[in-house]
C-alpha cells in the first residue's frame, strides 16, 4: 500500500476557528492522528510482536475533552518547554516577566502556550505521510519578546518512525525550547512500571523541591536515576523521595545537542513493542505520569491513573534562560532554530 494523509473536521476552537484532524498512514498500514489544535498527537497505532495494531499514546477521541483541560497530552510545548524559575529571565540586560501558570514558576509556554494554539497545516507531497504545521507567535506572547515563526513537520515514515522536525525564526532575541509531550504506553493500557527503560545519559541536572535545576550536573551512577542498563521503570521507586512518587527528571544525553543521537529506549515485555528515541537535543525530561489521577477518560474508555504513561521530552535543560552554564536556548535574528526527534518502533 502507499502512504497517505487524510483530513477531517475535529471541531471548533474557542474562538470559532476550525480544528482539523490529520490521519497519517504509512506503507505498512500503521497510522497516527494529529490535531491542528496544539499539533496534538491524539493516537498512534503500531503493531505488537504478533502484528496486531494498538494505540501507544494517551489521548482523547474528541476535541471537547482537550479543550476542557489536560496534562499536555501529545502536544507541542513552547515557546519554552519545561519550567522557568519564578516566571522570569534576563536577556541582553532586560528582565522579562512571564505568566506564572505553575505558580510561582512558568511551565510549558504559559497559560496560552503553543499547546493551545490552532496551527495552520499543509499536507506535504512525497512517498511518506507528512504534515507541516505552522504558527506565528507575536511579540509579547505570554511575556516573550519577538515575533516568532514556528514550523513543525510530523512524518510517519515507511520504515516505522514518527519523525518530528522543528524550525523557528525570530525578529528579536528570544528563548526557544520546543518539545513534544506525548505520554507513551506500549501495552495500550495499565501502567508503565513494568516497561523496561534505558536512557543514554551518564549525568542529570539535580533540581530543588520546585523542580528548578540547581545548576549542577551530577552523575546518575549510584542513584535510582541510573538507566544506563535497561530495567523496569518502577524497580527503584522505593528509593525516590519526591512526592508524588515517580520520575520527573532531566537527563543529559551522551553526546547530545550536536547531531541526531540515541536518547532512550523503552521495551514492553508483554506486547514486545520497542520504542527508541533519537534526538538532536542535549537533554530529555523523563516523566512517568506522576500527577495522573484517574479523572481523565481516554481512548476506549480507559481512565488514566498514576503512571499510565511515560513522557520522553527531548529538549534543552529546564530553566535554561536563567543558567548561562547550560546549553543556550536563545535564538537571535538571522539564526534558525532547528531540532529533530525520531520515535522508532519495532518489536522483540
Amino acid at each position: 500500500m502507499k502512504a497517505s494523509v487524510t483530513k477531517s473536521l475535529f471541531g471548533k476552537a474557542p474562538g470559532g476557528g476550525r480544528v482539523d484532524l490529520f490521519t497519517l498512514t504509512n506503507a505498512r498500514g500503521w497510522f497516527a492522528r494529529i490535531a491542528s489544535y496544539g499539533t496534538i498527537l491524539t493516537e498512534l497505532q503500531v503493531p505488537d510482536r504478533r502484528g496486531r495494531l494498538g494505540n501507544v499514546v494517551l489521548g482523547f477521541d474528541n476535541l471537547k475533552q482537550y479543550l476542557a483541560g489536560h496534562p499536555y497530552f501529545g502536544c507541542t510545548a513552547g515557546r519554552v518547554a519545561n519550567r522557568t524559575a519564578r516566571g522570569r529571565f534576563r536577556l541582553d540586560g532586560k528582565t522579562y516577566k512571564l505568566c506564572a501558570n505553575s505558580a510561582p514558576h512558568h511551565l510549558h509556554g504559559g497559560t496560552l502556550g503553543f499547546d493551545k494554539a490552532v496551527w495552520a497545516a499543509e499536507i506535504l507531497p512525497g512517498p511518506e505521510a507528512a504534515v507541516k504545521f505552522t504558527h506565528a507567535s507575536p511579540d509579547g506572547d505570554e511575556g516573550y519578546p519577538g515575533n516568532l515563526d514556528v514550523a513543525v513537520v510530523m512524518t510517519l515514515t515507511n520504515n516505522g518512525e514518527l519523525r518530528i522536525d522543528y524550525t523557528a525564526t525570530t525578529d528579536r532575541p528570544t528563548p526557544v525550547n520546543l518539545t513534544n509531550h506525548s505520554y507513551f504506553n506500549l501495552a495500550g493500557s495499565g501502567n508503565v512500571l513494568g516497561h523496561e527503560l534505558k536512557v543514554a545519559a551518564k549525568f542529570y541536572t539535580p533540581a530543588d523541591a520546585g523542580q528548578i535545576p540547581t545548576g549542577r550536573i551530577a552523575p546518575v551512577a549510584g542513584t535510582p536515576l541510573d538507566f544506563s542498563k535497561s530495567r523496569p521503570i518502577g524497580a527503584r521507586f522505593a528509593e525516590l523521595t519526591a512526592l508524588p512518587i515517580g520520575y520527573d527528571h532531566n537527563f543529559v544525553i551522551n553526546g547530545g545537542g550536536k547531531k541526531l543521537a540515541p536518547c532512550a529506549t523503552v521495551f514492553d515485555p508483554v506486547t514486545g513493542r520497542v520504542l527508541e528515541v533519537l534526538t538532536t537535543e542535549p537533554g530529555v525530561q523523563v516523566y512517568t505520569g506522576n500527577f495522573l489521577d484517574g479523572t481523565s477518560r481516554g481512548h476506549g474508555g480507559i481512565y488514566y491513573t498514576q503512571h499510565s504513561g511515560i513522557c520522553l521530552e527531548a529538549q534543552h535543560f529546564p530553566d535554561s534562560p536563567n543558567h548561562p552554564e547550560f546549553p543556550s536556548v536563545i535564538l537571535r535574528p538571522g539564526q534558525t532554530y532547528r531540532q529533530t526527534s525520531v520515535h522508532r518502533f519495532s518489536t522483540r
